[in-house]
């Protein structure tokens, strides 16, 4: 199991979507030094090692590290479903790229980073083969998925602004923000419409957000990798 297929896996176990109504846009601070956050490491499989995350402080900012040997797993925060906030915002650094990792391919689908989104929708409207995936899942789990996924990444062959689709499913986009060598070891702060990327990656506007997640992960490289990630937050418009 590859780390997309086992993305797939563990967003049934880490975001159960809810049945009530979306509340209104509520900007979400998720700074890692915030217990409101709720973040919390989050397995792909049992057959996988897990990537090490830990927590410090640098300039005084809180600070994730994931440290990433052979390994894929991510660290999730959950929030409470509301209406999809107009931009994304955090800061992440890495000094190398994954070597031989290639986000067209499946068997070579590695990243030092990557930032996830979960949204619900109407998983009604999806063709049958998506809606019996999710049967199976939630008959597996006893959860129900998220409707969609988008990944933001750090890629090194695709260019930045290029989406990529999931092999595994067709509710998993990932959309490349930074590629290639420049910038590396220094820490780059990227806001992103929500909204917008959302609708480029899949088609439609999208629906409330479930949760944010992090991910470094080498698992089907082999290689080592480190990712820093700090100042996660949702802002509503105007904020």
């Amino acid at each position: 199991m590859n780390s997309l297929s086992g993305i797939t896996l563990s967003l049934f176990l880490a975001w159960s979507a809810s049945a009530q109504a979306a509340s209104p846009c509520v900007a979400h601070d998720l700074g890692f030094g915030q217990t409101a956050a709720g973040w919390a490491h989050q397995p792909l499989s049992k057959l996988k090692r897990d990537t090490v995350y830990t927590q410090a402080q640098e300039a005084g900012h809180a600070v994730l590290r994931g440290t990433a040997d052979r390994s894929a797993s991510l660290y999730v925060a959950l929030i409470k479903p509301a209406s999809v906030p107009a931009n994304l915002k955090w800061r992440w650094k890495t000094d190398a790229l994954v070597a031989d990792a290639d986000n067209r391919d499946k068997k070579r689908e590695d990243a030092p980073l990557r930032v996830l989104v979960a949204f619900d929708g109407d998983k009604t409207t999806l063709p049958e083969a998506e809606q019996k995936r999710f049967q199976r899942a939630k008959s597996l789990t006893g959860r129900d998925a998220p409707y969609a996924t988008l990944m933001y990444i750090w890629s090194d062959h695709v260019p930045a602004g290029a989406v990529i689709p999931s092999a595994h499913t067709g509710q998993v986009k990932m959309l490349a923000v930074a590629s290639g060598a420049q910038g590396l070891g220094q820490w780059q702060s990227v806001q992103r419409n929500l909204v917008a990327d959302y609708k480029r990656a899949f088609g439609s506007a999208p629906g409330r957000v479930l949760g944010v997640a992090v991910m470094t992960d080498t698992d089907n490289t082999g290689g080592k990798a480190v990712g820093e990630y700090s100042d996660i937050r949702l802002d509503c418009t105007g904020r």
